[in-house]
């Protein structure tokens, strides 16, 4: 398989350059999370590992000014998601002081059942999702209320936090308003119901799979909680704020927005400012208040210590470390890219796609290591998809099938690197390291495995004439890519930069 270039001329670091800096990298990770037990200053590692990356990009041909449009080439990625990260946290703070998450722990103490609430869970947000499009949005509004709803009956946060990314991203992989689904579509030439069809093989298992497990771990929280602290929490929410069906209207309001496909930054500045209002209108809080508790976060003076913890965050400051976090994180990634050192690296592989399951078997290692090393799931998506489209089209496989592996390696596992949007996000949003949550988010743990299941045992992966999808590698499919583009790599990054603009957030 020829490694597609963008420029034959341009500068190409040599394979080990490439190696050493993902290398450095390695090392820098585990240094600091094994040696150091740090594992808060990521952002110092990456920095680090740009600065390797820099030094071998131009001993490498490079110069510094190709070296600075790749670093805010991923600034340029990073800007949109960061917006919205912050509005994230401005919301949280509006609907802290408006009610509305204080309620929905209130009534979510009141009638959900220890022993089914992880299923729950799940279930609620894989709902969501698929209805909005939108983990991010999942996870900002009822993710940070079953958050606290765990934490009222005793659940680990860590294992909350799994239950609540396993279903968010359940959603985010099946609908198709979602911009992960219609980006792995468009990468891979497939069609879109097609592409959703298929991924149902893989990821309806794995969420089988996933509520079963937490259905049984559910059930060892049935005993042994001590109910004491959520009786205190229903008691202190109750007597410091008003609790009422009225507080559901912002998250009402999200969710009717983002089904409507309404941009995700209009929608998370929407449901802040319902929020505000209503903490005016209902909870009494003064104009000037409000305004401090959206920029710094909303303190809970309750004086009850667990009523407190749990109210007590939200605001745009707040959000800053996750938000610097996903500039340097995809710095990295937009130099690694620019540089043409991912590329180099995926063009190592061309050997070991000779057959299907070692094309599936590299997809899903390679969309790995993308998302490990770029920090980005629609570098993760592209690079990786783009590359293999050609041996995909060789051994007559289904465009569905390549599409669905883009998905199953880099839109899944994106929550677990905690350098990367993802990471930072739900590690900002659930106030939850990513090294603690990763272990119980187990739908993007099942979810490789069972394509390399598929791939070793060859399951339903469908070539020509198997499977009547409607676009194939052998016939003009709608949206085919433009003969006049110069490279495949080009061609991804078109795509990629109008999802880039209006995501469906994730």
């Amino acid at each position: 398989m020829q490694t597609p270039t963008t420029n034959d001329t341009a500068p190409r670091p040599s394979l080990l350059g490439a190696a050493s800096c993902i290398g450095f990298l390695c090392f820098m990770m585990f240094a600091q999370i094994f040696l150091l037990g740090e594992d808060w200053v990521t952002h110092i590692s990456l920095i680090f590992a740009i600065v390797v990356c820099s030094i071998v990009a131009l001993v490498s041909g490079f110069t510094w000014p190709d070296i600075q449009k790749g670093i805010l080439y991923g600034c340029e990625i990073a800007m949109l998601p960061m917006l919205i990260l912050m509005m994230v946290g401005v919301l949280v703070a509006s609907w802290i002081a408006s009610g509305t998450i204080p309620s929905l722990v209130y009534y979510g103490l009141q009638l959900i059942n220890p022993s089914y609430f992880l299923v729950t869970a799940v279930l609620v947000c894989s709902i969501a999702s698929l209805v909005t499009g939108s983990s991010w949005t999942t996870a900002a509004t009822f993710g940070v209320a079953f958050m606290g709803i765990g934490s009222g009956l005793g659940i680990p946060p860590a294992m909350t936090a799994g239950a609540v990314i396993s279903g968010a991203i359940f959603g985010d992989k099946i609908s198709p308003i979602s911009d992960s689904t219609n980006l792995a579509a468009g990468i891979a030439e497939a069609n879109l119901f097609d592409h959703i069809r298929s991924m149902f093989y893989t990821t309806g298992p794995a969420w089988i799979i996933t509520a079963v497990l937490f259905f049984f771990l559910g059930l060892g929280y049935q005993g042994d909680v001590d109910t004491s602290q959520a009786d205190l929490l229903r008691a202190g929410i109750l007597d410091n704020y008003s609790v009422s069906l009225f507080a559901f209207i912002p998250p009402l309001v999200v969710l009717v927005l983002a089904y409507r496909r309404v941009s995700a930054l209009a929608v998370m500045v929407i449901g802040s400012l319902v929020g505000g209002a209503m903490a005016v209108a209902v909870q009494g809080v003064g104009v000037g208040d409000m305004m401090n508790y959206m920029n710094y976060g909303y303190v809970s003076e309750t004086g009850i210590e667990p009523v407190d913890s749990l109210l007590s965050r939200g605001g745009l400051q707040e959000m800053m470390w996750t938000i610097s976090l996903g500039f340097i994180g995809l710095s990295l990634g937009g130099l690694l890219e620019k540089t043409r050192m991912l590329e180099v690296l995926l063009g190592s592989l061309g050997k070991l796609v000779s057959n299907a399951r070692g094309l599936i078997v590299t997809h899903v290692l390679a969309s790995l290591a993308t998302n490990l090393f770029s920090a980005s799931q629609y570098i993760a998506i592209i690079i990786p998809g783009r590359m293999l489209v050609p041996a995909y089209r060789k051994l007559k496989i289904l465009p569905s099938v390549c599409s669905r592996t883009c998905e199953d390696s880099a839109t899944v596992t994106s929550p677990l690197v905690p350098w990367g949007l993802g990471g930072a996000y739900y590690m900002g949003v659930l106030d939850v390291s990513a090294w603690d949550y990763m272990g119980w988010t187990f739908l993007a743990l099942i979810t490789p495995l069972i394509a390399v299941f598929y791939a070793m045992s060859n399951l339903f992966i469908w070539r020509e004439g198997e499977r009547n999808d409607v676009n194939t590698y052998y016939q003009q499919p709608a949206g085919q890519r433009d003969p006049s583009r110069n490279s495949i790599a080009e061609e991804a990054h078109g795509m990629a930069s109008t999802s880039w603009r209006s995501p469906a957030d994730h």
